[in-house]
């Protein structure tokens, strides 16, 4: 693909993406405030529903929640589904442009496993599917009627596709294929729970009958999964700009943690809104967790292995055969860029390879040939502000190795 075509897209369609994540996340964390902020009110039987006063944008909102058929039901309702449908979609659309397109550079890493890029597709797409069917599974069987072993089984089996998706994809990718998973949980929730659900319970409110509870506690029961998942998705979603978070072989732990710290934060807020306390605890707890993960990074980091007294890491071997870059090239980048993509980078304040991006060996430059030619010929982004100082006989040299192949 064109590296223009292909960074423009990528571009529109993360802004969509995350316009549209901020629509969803917020609605989630609004409903969940206002459930807990409802007040008893005569015209509502006890136990059937509440309301609250709100007042925004100048004016007073009276916000009314019926558990049974009120006395009218408008023919007009406000239904909060296309935030989860838009998000899910553009963020699969971005999934496959970025990480199936552009498999060989950024999702498949040789040293992991080499994999085709259908193949590469095939895992990740498999692991999406599998995680809402094993997820939905939990939710319909007798554990649901334990929340705390649901969400300690949930809790497991999300950290244990984080670790099967470390043994088939570079760490970038299965850190990001953990967070779309879960992901696609929680918009499946939407799509084929919450909703259905509560299209059965107005048509049985319209009918004039009553409607089987169990309708309602099914989709707060999901809504709620959703808002406690909600945290750890968009760490794992951003995890893929920050290498430290992704470059530990003890990934899935950081995973595990995250869980941990964004569920409490969530769960402070939700307790608090409910009126029943502040529990401050939550926050130590979740500063544990990321100090912890925090400490697990810095493991892998050749910089804070020295800095914690670790032994260093071993060094990278490639097999033979491996595509090399020519040496002319490999020299100009190895010079220019090194300093910083490397497995030890050496230039002040980088710890880790920017992106994990490594360019210290003639393979290893070889695989960035696409992305070398982006930034450093298309757009001379890199080296930042020529830092190095790249001649433009070297980024000539550069061009006509990177440039479009028959």
């Amino acid at each position: 693909m064109d590296p223009i075509i292909a960074e423009w897209g990528s571009l529109l369609l993360r802004w969509v993406h995350v316009v549209t994540a901020i629509a969803w996340i917020g609605s989630s964390f609004y409903f969940m405030h206002l459930d807990a902020s409802l007040k008893a009110i005569p015209e509502i039987r006890p136990g059937k529903g509440g309301a609250c006063w709100e007042v925004h944008g100048g004016g007073f909102y009276e916000v009314r929640k019926y558990l049974e058929a009120p006395a009218h039901l408008p023919s007009e309702m406000i239904w909060h589904k296309w935030q989860s449908y838009s998000t899910w979609i553009s963020g699969f659309f971005l999934l496959v442009w970025i990480y199936y397109a552009g498999a060989s550079t950024h999702l498949v890493d040789p040293q992991v496993m080499d994999l085709s890029r259908p193949a590469a597709a095939a895992i990740g797409l498999g692991g999406l599917a599998l995680g809402w069917l094993v997820y939905d599974g939990l939710c319909r069987s007798p554990l649901v009627k334990h929340e705390v072993w649901l969400a300690v089984v949930v809790f497991a089996f999300i950290v244990l596709m984080a670790y099967l998706f470390q043994q088939v994809f570079s760490g970038r990718g299965a850190l990001l294929h953990t967070g779309a998973m879960m992901a696609t949980m929680m918009s499946g929730n939407v799509f084929l729970n919450i909703i259905p659900n509560q299209r059965k319970t107005i048509a049985a409110l319209l009918a004039g009958g009553e409607a089987n509870p169990d309708y309602g506690k099914q989709a707060k029961a999901r809504s709620t999964h959703n808002n406690y998942l909600t945290l750890p998705v968009v760490f794992l979603m951003l995890s893929n700009h920050y290498p430290l978070t992704y470059s530990s072989p003890f990934a899935f732990v950081i995973v595990a943690l995250i869980l941990v710290a964004g569920a409490v934060i969530r769960h402070f807020y939700n307790v608090s809104h409910a009126g029943k306390g502040q529990p401050w605890w939550c926050w130590a707890v979740a500063a544990i967790c990321i100090l912890w993960a925090a400490w697990i990074s810095m493991a892998a980091s050749p910089a804070g292995r020295e800095r914690l007294g670790l032994a260093p890491l071993g060094e990278v071997r490639h097999a033979s055969g491996t595509p090399r870059a020519p040496a002319a090239v490999a020299d100009i980048v190895i010079g220019r860029c090194s300093m910083c993509h490397a497995n030890q980078p050496v230039w002040d304040g980088i710890g880790v390879a920017p992106k994990g991006v490594v360019l210290d060996s003639p393979e290893a430059i070889e695989r960035q040939r696409e992305a070398i030619r982006l930034y450093a010929v298309l757009s001379h982004a890199m080296p930042p502000q020529n830092v190095t100082g790249m001649t433009a006989d070297e980024r000539r040299v550069v061009a006509e190795w990177s440039g479009p192949r028959p």
